[in-house]
């Protein structure tokens, strides 16, 4: 009983009552691993020593002076049923984690480092230091920590249990414990690649303090540059995984997802499924952030399957977790529903410390969605002062807007702008996103103008929060709401349209239904929402006026329309080319990609080889194709293929994962190799010279038609943009927002 002299010093006195003839009761309070079941022990013995005889039920028969231990005192222990015991001559000893009952309580305290150092004798002084640090000094913890160090592993384990141990703090919350230990250890003379661990690791852990972003890019760098220099697959991996984690740089979604194809590659060639998974996870994130949803599920299915292969429940509940915020995502509330209910019980059942963090947004994001917004401000609130300066109470202003409370909520644009536009971390985009969202209901142009800029660089990518816990539609949303507040009604529309074509190809259906509404098509987003089972999104006062397209006094569509037009018309006069659109108009200098967009804009829907497009019309001959691979190269490929397989199902059978991974990765190369070389229905897939060319030139020349209409006719090049498909073969596939045809 180390340490514990308050302790023991009160059990004496209570027994003493009781030999006295007087009952009375003590609760001992403390998390596991605290020392409760041993100070129950020695009060045992303590009450054998004075002749007292110790039950272990509050049930026991008898009365008189003796000792009652409660282990685990829970509800079904009445306060009555204490007094009972105490009025009856009894001393009661109850533990329990948690105070409930008006008895006497004794808080238990950690051990001092000091205290820490005699239960461990000759531990080294520099482990014990280790250890209390890991465990903040409890003791339960600390004898199993100090159990798992080697025989004569001497000060090499301070650096061991830096790198290994797990962290006590959850996403963005500090464990300033094993921060302190990671100090220590980049403190010492340790191998390259050894220091570029700790580096990475400390920077990791620092990523909660919002202070620190240029000491963990420091950390970062040099973990790099050691990890590069020891020429360790493995080492580079876990460094550049970490180095993801500590900075977190929202502008980098591109890097971030070639740096997942190097953490995968080099992970598979270290033989580390761990780092394998986290490279899949961040391929994941990194095509949820640049819009691909499809292949971003993809990447999340892929991360599932390892981690079942490789026996890591963890895996698969955080791939529950975000198959539940695509759900949400698709307006599939009810499937969400029942995989958050499932994350929070499978992550439960395996250990798992956040589950139920993992699928708290989801819950969030609903409750915005359903108009229950007002439920959500003050657990946000809570959040903030918990987690400071991770911009939780930007997101509480979005639901006070949502709620209602607008004037409380543009009060906080003004509070909060300054140090959001100053942020960075994993929070930060989101951050900018919501603050721009409450920007729009009245906020000062200021303001707005500098939201708007901070979003720009981001327009045409999702606004996601962290590893994809949350998605919170496109940027071009919450730009067309802040360009409508500054009075830029053609950029408002321009960035609507873009927002509502990328929302109707991801199938975004509660997305795309708020934007509809700001944008002022306010029967189709009752429409779609009425049928999500959702109420009908309100944009800020007279925002949806400002960008929707003129009516007449029946309602319908005025004449002089704006691009919503039934008829747009392309045309030449003279030697130039005019568009109008409504109330865009524009006149072009001839190129000429003008010809070829008026040929796609006459067969609406129809395939246009890029050759006939060049020409002019069919009957440009290009000369025979070379096939990529001949006949006799794709049968290689297919022996080597049905080897790989036969080799696969004995490293499987004899249980070789590293083997099968070897093999699993070369036929994934020649499979891609396949695919790339094979045409619509298995083809081979050839090479035309000719065609090629003419496929380059025309997708350069339209493109540069677009580009320069997107300042003079910014609705005409975003409808054209979503609407024109380019490759082999050219298509005009009209989008959302066009004309009903057009006049050429």
């Amino acid at each position: 009983m180390i340490g514990r002299r308050r302790e023991l010093a009160a059990v004496r006195r209570l027994l003493d009552g009781a030999v006295a003839g007087r009952g009375g009761c003590l609760i001992v309070v403390g998390p596991p691993g605290s020392g409760k079941t041993a100070l129950g022990d020695a009060a045992a013995e303590l009450a054998r020593q004075r002749g007292l005889p110790v039950d272990r039920t509050a049930t026991a028969d008898g009365a008189g002076a003796r000792l009652v231990i409660l282990d685990d005192l829970d509800q079904t222990a009445t306060e009555a049923a204490l007094d009972q015991l105490s009025r009856g001559g009894a001393a009661v000893l109850a533990t329990t984690v948690e105070a409930r009952h008006p008895c006497q309580h004794l808080y238990l305290a950690p051990l001092t480092e000091a205290e820490l150092a005699a239960v461990l004798p000759g531990m080294p002084i520099g482990t014990v230091h280790a250890v209390w640090l890991l465990t903040a000094g409890w003791p339960g913890p600390a004898l199993d920590l100090a159990a798992a160090v080697p025989p004569g592993a001497g000060e090499d384990a301070v650096v061991e249990f830096a790198l290994t141990s797990p962290s006590r703090g959850q996403f963005l919350a500090l464990d300033t414990g094993l921060i302190r230990l990671l100090e220590d250890a980049a403190s010492r003379a340790l191998p390259p690649a050894t220091r570029a661990r700790v580096l990475v690791r400390l920077a990791g852990e620092m990523l909660g303090d919002p202070s620190a972003p240029a000491r963990r890019r420091e950390l970062v760098d040099e973990a790099v540059r050691l990890a590069r220099d020891s020429d360790d697959p493995g080492t580079l991996a876990e460094v550049l995984d970490g180095r993801l984690h500590a900075v977190w740089d929202p502008a980098a979604a591109d890097e971030r997802l070639s740096t997942a194809s190097q953490i995968i590659d080099l992970s598979r060639r270290a033989g580390d499924a761990v780092l394998e998974r986290r490279g899949l996870f961040w391929r994941f994130v990194a095509l949820a952030e640049l819009g691909d949803l499809d292949a971003a599920e993809a990447a999340l299915v892929a991360y599932a399957r390892a981690g079942e292969r490789d026996g890591d429940p963890e895996a698969a509940v955080i791939a529950l977790s975000r198959h539940a915020v695509l759900a949400l995502v698709r307006g599939r509330f009810a499937l969400a529903e029942a995989l958050a209910v499932e994350v929070t019980e499978t992550g439960r059942r395996v250990g798992l410390a956040d589950a139920y963090r993992l699928t708290a947004s989801v819950r969030g994001r609903l409750a915005l969605l359903r108009g229950d917004a007002a439920g959500e401000v003050e657990t946000l609130r809570a959040l903030a002062r918990r987690l400071p300066g991770h911009f939780f109470e930007v997101t509480a202003a979005r639901a006070l807007a949502e709620s209602g409370e607008v004037t409380e909520a543009l009060l906080e644009v003004d509070r909060l702008l300054p140090s959001v536009l100053a942020g960075a971390g994993p929070r930060w985009l989101g951050a900018v996103a919501d603050l721009a969202f409450v920007a729009s209901f009245g906020a000062a142009p200021t303001a707005a103008e500098a939201l708007y800029d901070a979003l720009l660089p981001y327009a045409g990518r999702l606004v996601v929060w962290g590893g994809a816990n949350t998605i919170a539609g496109p940027v071009d949303d919450y730009l067309g709401r802040l360009a409508a507040r500054l009075g830029r009604s053609d950029q408002a529309r321009a960035h609507f349209d873009r927002a509502v074509a990328q929302e109707e190809r991801l199938g975004a259906l509660p997305w795309l239904a708020a934007t509809l509404a700001a944008r002022g098509d306010r029967a189709q987003a009752a429409s779609i929402a009425e049928g999500l089972g959702l109420p009908v999104p309100a944009g800020p006062p007279g925002l949806s006026d400002e960008t929707a397209p003129p009516k007449a006094a029946d309602g319908s569509p005025a004449a002089d329309a704006e691009p919503s037009a039934d008829v747009w018309r392309l045309g030449r006069d003279g030697d130039d080319w005019i568009i109008d659109a409504g109330t865009e108009h524009a006149r072009l200098r001839d190129v000429r990609g003008l010809h070829f967009l008026r040929a796609l804009l006459a067969a609406p829907g129809q395939e246009i080889a890029a050759l006939d497009l060049a020409a002019g019309g069919a009957g440009l001959v290009a000369p025979a194709p070379e096939p990529v691979l001949d006949t006799a190269a794709r049968a290689a490929y297919r022996k080597r293929l049905d080897d790989l397989a036969r080799q696969m199902d004995v490293a499987d059978r004899t249980g070789d994962v590293e083997l099968a991974a070897t093999f699993a990765a070369e036929r994934s190369a020649l499979l891609a190799e396949l695919r790339r070389a094979a045409g619509l229905g298995g083809r081979t897939r050839s090479h035309s010279a000719e065609a090629e060319r003419a496929r380059v030139n025309a997708t350069r020349a339209l493109r540069a038609v677009l580009t320069r209409l997107e300042p003079v006719a910014p609705i005409v090049a975003a409808h054209l943009r979503a609407s024109v498909h380019t490759g082999s073969y050219f298509r005009y596939q009209p989008a959302a927002g066009g004309p009903a045809r057009w006049q050429l």
